[in-house]
């Protein structure tokens, strides 16, 4: 496998996202913050420190056995992680560090694949951009609308998304985080990896032969951006910035688009810039890396 990997900081400090690559496994970590103004968090670890442990367990684990689904994997990797803290923090509430998972592993002539949450794995699987395959699941950014037109509705914002009409916004994200976290890892809701090792069972997974693939990109939702929601590429033209230009590049247009709208007024989002991460896979001829 080729790997280009670039990753950078949103509006905060610190970046919560993590991309992890090895000989065979590559792993890119989305951390889901808290919102300020949300209920206070039962763990006392920093959405850092989750995706970091989990990280390392899910690379460490896909590559002792490969006989290992990758649904195992990210089940004992939360598991693994929840040994480390659940002597000093309340895992059973909804509010602790939580992260999506994109993940793909070469096991022999083969690549597993596995997606939870709305990370977006994109998969070429031959010539033309109708082989491309996006696979995500954003289930919890279609409730996160869903219920943010109901509490722009009920404070009188009816049909419109400016959330500069608002009175009170802090009053509002925190009327959403909290709806958003008691329909997390639950039936009717969304999953992400954090205290549940069965969220693991909900994630998006698959096998394709090895050589039916030509390349691949892993992408936190800060990173494909420019196809959703922003719609200034389509996911081919996505893969050819990376194949072409490189994951840096394809960052650097995102912050581009993003300070072309400081207010989200053109595209309606709480982040003006998000944590993104961008890691482009080549496995066959492809070209020369970018």
């Amino acid at each position: 496998m080729q790997l280009s990997v670039a990753s950078g900081p949103g509006m905060g400090a610190v970046n919560e996202d993590i991309a992890l690559t090895g000989p065979d496994t590559v792993v890119v970590l989305d951390g889901v913050s808290v919102v300020p103004g949300g209920p206070p968090a039962g763990c006392a670890h920093s959405t850092s420190w989750y995706v970091r442990h989990l990280g390392a367990r899910l690379m460490s684990l896909a590559a002792v056995d490969h006989s290992t689904s990758l649904t195992d994997v990210l089940s004992l990797a939360i598991t693994g992680v929840n040994g480390l803290h659940d002597a000093t923090c309340d895992l059973s509430r909804e509010d602790g560090p939580a992260s999506t998972v994109a993940m793909i592993r070469r096991r022999d002539d083969v690549l597993d694949y596995l997606v939870l949450s709305d990370s977006v794995l994109l998969l070429d699987c031959g010539e033309g951009g109708g082989s491309i395959r996006a696979i995500t699941d954003d289930t919890g950014e279609q409730l996160a609308r869903k219920h943010l037109r109901a509490v722009l509705d009920s404070h009188g914002l009816t049909g419109s998304t400016d959330l500069r009409g608002l009175a009170d916004l802090t009053t509002v994200v925190a009327e959403l985080q909290a709806l958003y976290l008691r329909l997390r890892n639950r039936p009717g809701g969304y999953w992400v990896a954090s205290a549940l090792p069965r969220a693991a069972e909900h994630a998006r997974t698959g096998t394709l032969p090895l050589g039916s693939v030509r390349q691949a990109a892993l992408l936190s939702d800060g990173a494909s951006r420019l196809v959703d929601p922003f719609g200034v590429l389509t996911w081919p033209a996505l893969l050819q910035v990376l194949r072409d230009e490189g994951p840096a590049a394809l960052i650097a247009r995102t912050r581009e688009a993003e300070m072309s709208d400081p207010e989200c007024l053109r595209w309606p989002r709480f982040k003006r810039s998000d944590d993104a991460t961008a890691v482009h896979v080549r496995f066959n001829d492809t070209g020369p890396p970018a």
